[in-house]
Order: C-alpha cells, then structure tokens, then sequence
C-alpha cells in the first residue's frame, strides 16, 4: 500500500512539475511575437536547466533506487528548458546572448564533472550522498528564485508581477515531492521540497492578502504575465517606474 501511494504521489508530483516547467510559455509566446527578448533575462531558465540535469541524474537507480519519477519529470524539464533557452538565444541581443552561450557552456561543464565524479569517485551510499547534496542544493536555488518577486509584493502592496498559477504550482509541485520524498525517506528530495512547498505557500497567501490591489500599481511597459522572469526583478521595476523567479524540479 505504501509503495503503491509513493508511486501515485510520484505521478501527481510529475504532472504539477509539468506545469510548472511550462509557465514561460506565455514569456516566450511574447519573444516570438516581438522578435525579441526585451528585458527578459534568460539566466533563470539556464538555471533551471541545471537543476534538471543533476536532480535527473540523482533520480538514475544506480545512484538513488526508487527514485526514477525523479529522473523522469527533471529529464521532460531538461527538454523543455533546452527549448527555453535557444528560443532566447534566437532573439537575443548580441551581447546577452554570448552571456547566455558562455552560461551553458559553464553548466555542461559543470554537470559533466558532477557525473564523472559521481561515478569514478563514488560508489553506493557514497555516491547517493554526493548527487544527493548536489541536487538538493540545485533545487533550493531554483526554488529561492522568486523571494525578489515576494520582497516586491509586500513593499507594493500588490500581485501584479506575482502571476497566481505558477505561484499554485510552484506550491502543488513542492507539496507533492516533499511528501514522495518522506514515504520514500528520501531527505534529498523531501528538504528542498519543502521548502518549496513553504515558498509556495506564502506566495498564495500574499496572493490572498493583495489579489484586490493588483493593477493599482501598474507600470508602464511591463507583461503581467511572468514578470517575476524579468532581468533583475525589482531593481528593473524601480527604474522603470522613475520619470520586472520561477519557477520555477526537484524535482
């Protein structure tokens, strides 16, 4: 019966991942339209995108048994982030884009290293340990990245660059793996979880507190949708408002 619910739980949690993954569609339907990524910063999907790659490789049985839904949802999101990034590098300006390129490079790099390292230096519990630090290090950055987002909520009083389904499924997703995480005891994927079951949670009640403001405080020149993507969150807002994270698996 156990096993049965933690394999269920595996799959809610890969379904809300799913969704998460893909909030930037709205982002990227805009880039394509404009033919450019305006004030977009493309370092949030790179980020992602690493996450996947060593949450997917901690999910592999001969480094975690039990833990293949982990691999599975974090390899979908590896593709979809993949597809993230060389949309943005398409439209781009010449300058970010070859800070976007060199950002990946440094990633493969860096992923190419872990699983090296992984696999000729470790063996067994030791080798869990090692992807399991790695990923759950990787998870709790992707999960932080909209603290910028909640810090300008609560100074403006208002929800309108906190877009209300990716901050639900940030919420959903996090819930899910933290629970498949404790029926697996697994604290590699129950800890960054939950802390992005928390983050998750005071987002919706933000939401809940300041949803009658949004709008109230509108800047000029600024996508509702996502706006928690944007380059350099809220010091991009400040200087638009003078004369703009999300994620957003452990998975």
């Amino acid at each position: 019966m156990k096993n049965t619910l933690h394999f269920v739980i595996g799959i809610f949690g890969n379904a809300s991942a799913l969704f998460l993954f893909s909030a930037p569609l709205i982002t990227f339907k805009r880039v394509i339209k404009k033919r450019s990524t305006e004030q977009f910063s493309g370092v949030p999907y790179v980020m992602t995108l690493l996450n996947c790659f060593v949450s997917g490789w901690y999910g592999l049985p001969f480094v975690s048994p039990n833990n293949l839904l982990v691999s599975t949802i974090n390899g979908t999101g590896a593709a979809i982030e993949s597809i993230f990034v060389l949309i943005f590098l398409v439209f781009a300006p010449k300058k970010e884009k070859y800070k976007i390129l060199g950002l990946v490079s440094i990633v493969l790099i860096l992923f190419a290293i872990f699983a090296l390292v992984s696999l000729l230096a470790f063996h067994g519990n030791g080798r869990k340990l090692f992807c399991g630090i790695g990923a759950t290090l990787c998870s709790i950055i992707m999960y932080s990245s909209p603290l910028t987002i909640i810090r300008l909520v609560i100074k403006t009083k208002s929800v309108e660059f906190m877009p209300f389904f990716l901050s639900l499924f940030v919420f959903v997703a996090g819930t899910s793996w933290f629970i498949f995480g404790l029926l697996g005891k697994d604290p590699f994927v129950a800890i960054p979880n939950g802390i992005g079951c928390g983050l998750g949670a005071v987002q919706l009640i933000l939401y809940a507190v300041y949803r009658d403001n949004k709008g109230q405080n509108e800047k000029p020149g600024v996508d509702e949708s996502l706006e928690m993507e944007k380059c350099n969150g809220e010091s991009h807002i400040e200087k638009t408002s003078k004369p703009l994270h999300s994620q957003d698996e452990q998975v």
